[in-house]
């Protein structure tokens, strides 16, 4: 296919591809001529991937970069490539003091051992988690992580379904692909189904 032909199957604007192939995000396709260039379904799939990770995963044009070059090289591992897209997704972080940071790193060791999770000290996620929790202990409402397990329980549920859906999508580019854009809505999702809960539970218990 031409490039309006890619443009047309990926809904991805001309100058946008070629402003992807200048940053190396999209490999040139086969010249046939010397202003023609022939491209296929790898373009499409290539071209579906960094929107994802550019539009709904929020990732940096060398964010993607980087997610795509571990893609690209076979002794990368899935399971490696994932964490580079989930650690570029952006999360909100929290200034906190050592005392604070001590305080809430272990309440996270200790959800953590007991779920039998083991997450790398120095990810961004956990850098997330420490400022959730001792923003919660700076506005007065530490009983809020009485249910921290309960919490760590249910991500348990959700990550095990998440990672099983996108593990039949095959194809390293459509796991990745569906791991951010799961993420990123799926939040959404779970934010929405709780405060329905939410409802359902304040109905039944406050409800006269």
């Amino acid at each position: 296919m031409r490039m309006a032909e890619l443009s047309r199957e990926s809904g991805v604007a001309v100058p946008t591809i070629k402003y992807y192939q200048r940053e190396g995000l999209l490999p040139p396709g086969e010249l046939t001529s010397p202003n023609q260039a022939r491209y296929t379904a790898t373009h499409v799939r290539r071209l579906r991937l960094v929107r994802a990770l550019l539009e709904i995963g929020g990732l940096s044009v060398a964010g993607v970069r980087e997610v795509l070059a571990a893609i690209d090289d076979p002794t990368t591992s899935t399971h490696d490539i994932l964490g580079l897209a989930q650690h570029g997704l952006p999360m909100a972080k929290l200034e906190v003091s050592d005392d604070d940071r001590a305080w809430a790193m272990e309440r996270i060791e200790t959800a953590a051992a007991e779920r039998g999770w083991q997450p790398h000290p120095e990810s961004p996620v956990i850098e997330a988690i420490v400022g959730v929790l001792c923003a919660f202990r700076q506005v007065g409402h530490e009983w809020a992580l009485d249910a921290l397990d309960l919490y760590a329980e249910a991500a348990d549920l959700v990550a095990d379904a998440d990672v099983t859906a996108v593990a039949r999508l095959g194809r390293t580019e459509a796991i990745v692909e569906g791991a951010v854009v799961g993420t990123v809505l799926g939040d959404a999702l779970l934010a929405a189904l709780r405060r329905l809960a939410h409802a359902e539970a304040s109905r039944k218990l406050f409800q006269a």
